[in-house]
């Protein structure tokens, strides 16, 4: 699929395909607006399929339930939906246990595909429940929020929450297929577009300042419509995510630099019990600043750095620190911020690991970092 792509990272064209090169498992993403109706290209990849198990939350069930299946027949597959309640408390071993029951007693066989349509709460729970039933069914991810079309959706990661930590227990296992289609995202709330964002943001601040920086002036137009920059931040992102996670999989190496700003920011989301006080973006916006903030301290970038990071998170409307808003209300102890960063998957015999920069687009895998060097950024931010 061809795409016309200008000097601002636009993309001109209806239709961005992507492919992630993993041999045999390998697989396209597929990013426009109305691509929903793209489902059709499932035939080429399940020639013999007949059933799809949609599994959904209300909202996004509410909202384009009826759009997903209208394109699933007219492709000409039967459709069966399972429905779970919103929000991240979804990802949870009760609620792996109801979907995979739910799926079990509907008879689902290796034949058969999940649909993982929602957004990355219902990706990570259908494609950790595709990984696991019957030793592995195939899934196809229909993200339905920015976040999850820059981020989760791609390269085979799912997960449930457990009460020590956020993705502590799950499997990597790859779709078949993703649809990204932007026209989904303009019924979601501002706030949502603003979570998304800070991951479409962390691809130019890991690996690219030309994209960052390009960000910085047409960020309203990703943020507000599809459109020509919706797509190209969306198709960039995924480019980006999808050359990485062909050259490290499993996240053995330069993949844990797209964790820029999760080691902080999973830590508050765990603090909040990761419910609706701080989304995920938001707190990867602010582990973000964190990290910059951390590197100049440790003398590895220009603190000139984090400024321009900080001013544009905050010019967008994203937090940039604990004293922000809401954020102030509640006590941030950084000594047990800090023990939830214990908790993290990235952590190697009791010592932090975080992704820190030597500037904008320079990030890298910094191991052992000092505690109390960590302890201090977050007490500058507002930790207690």
């Amino acid at each position: 699929m061809s795409e016309t792509r200008t000097a601002d990272f636009a993309v001109r064209d209806a239709r961005a395909r992507i492919r992630v090169e993993l041999g045999a498992r390998g697989y396209d993403i597929v990013v426009g607006a109305g691509t929903l109706a793209d489902i059709g290209l499932s035939k080429a990849i399940w020639p013999k399929l007949r059933r799809v198990l949609v599994v959904s939350d209300e909202t996004v069930d509410r909202l384009h339930g009826a759009r997903l299946a209208e394109a699933l027949a007219g492709a000409g597959f039967a459709r069966e939906s399972v429905v779970l309640p919103p929000g991240e408390a979804t990802k949870s071993f009760a609620m792996l246990e109801t979907l995979c029951e739910t799926l079990l007693a509907r008879r689902i066989d290796r034949g058969d595909v999940v649909v993982a349509f929602g957004g990355g709460v219902i990706g990570d729970l259908a494609g950790f429940a595709a990984a696991i039933l019957l030793r592995g069914i195939d899934y196809v991810q229909i993200p339905t929020t920015l976040l999850a079309q820059v981020d989760s959706s791609v390269g085979g990661k799912t997960a449930i929450d457990t009460k020590l930590g956020k993705n502590l227990v799950g499997a990597f296992h790859q779709p078949r297929l993703v649809l990204a289609d932007t026209a989904l995202l303009d019924t979601l709330p501002r706030r949502d577009l603003l979570a998304g964002y800070a991951e479409v943001a962390k691809y130019g601040l890991i690996m690219d300042e030309a994209f960052f920086g390009w960000l910085e002036r047409a960020w309203p137009r990703v943020v507000e419509r599809a459109g020509p920059e919706r797509t190209g931040a969306i198709d960039f992102s995924c480019r980006a995510k999808a050359a990485i996670v062909a050259e490290d999989e499993r996240e053995t190496g330069r993949r844990a630099l797209l964790n820029f700003g999760h080691t902080f920011g999973h830590a508050l989301e765990a603090e909040c019990g990761f419910g609706d006080e701080l989304r995920h973006g938001e707190a990867v916006a602010l582990g973000m600043v964190m990290a910059f903030d951390l590197s100049a301290a440790m003398g590895l970038c220009d603190p000139a750095a984090g400024e321009r990071v900080r001013r544009h998170f905050a010019a967008a409307g994203l937090p940039t620190s604990l004293r922000a808003n809401t954020l102030a209300a509640r006590p941030w102890p950084a000594e047990r911020l800090v023990e939830h960063m214990l908790s993290d998957k990235k952590t190697r015999g009791g010592a932090l690991t975080f992704i820190l920069a030597r500037g904008v687009g320079r990030a890298f895998v910094a191991h052992d970092v000092p505690r109390d060097r960590v302890i201090a950024t977050l007490r500058a931010h507002g930790a207690a």
